[in-house]
């Protein structure tokens, strides 16, 4: 089985996998990072999404062969503390229902935000379609997204 080496959460991580293993699995059973879940398995509701080099991706769908050597940051990683502007936020506006979805929401926002720190209603609606919630907490995700831009400035 091959060795994988990656930046995860800010660390050199070398890790043995199959080739194809998806990124969510040995995160979740060789890493033991369980923030990130898996939701559907086919990379259409956003429970399993990290950043790959920055960017939000669904880690489902994501193989070890395709990570090696490029930076992962799952929802440990986005601050140790909690601290993150999106994390705050999602306190403040205390989203959360069951919680499942939630570590996908907020990596999706924080990549999402990354790029647009002054988005308008329609852009964070626009910009978390693809995250479903089982709870349909919809209202306060968008506003905990607001919450967080301004907080981002």
């Amino acid at each position: 089985m091959p060795t994988y080496t990656l930046s995860l959460n800010g660390k050199t991580t070398s890790v043995e996998a199959s080739e194809d293993a998806p990124l969510l699995w040995v995160l979740r059973d060789h890493l033991d990072l369980v923030g990130t879940k898996y939701g559907c398995g086919i990379a259409q509701c956003g429970s399993c999404t990290v950043h790959l080099d920055g960017s939000a991706v669904r880690s489902c769908s994501i193989t070890m062969a395709q990570v090696e050597g490029k930076e992962v940051t799952t929802i440990e990683g986005l601050s140790e503390d909690g601290s993150h502007p999106v994390q705050e936020a999602w306190k403040e506006v205390d989203v959360p229902q069951c919680g499942y979805c939630q570590s996908g929401q907020m990596m999706t926002a924080a990549a999402f935000l990354k790029t647009n720190t002054s988005p308008s209603e329609q852009e964070i609606k626009n910009a978390m379609h693809g995250n479903i919630c089982r709870c349909a907490a919809y209202t306060r995700i968008h506003q905990a997204v607001a919450v967080a831009a301004k907080k981002m400035v």
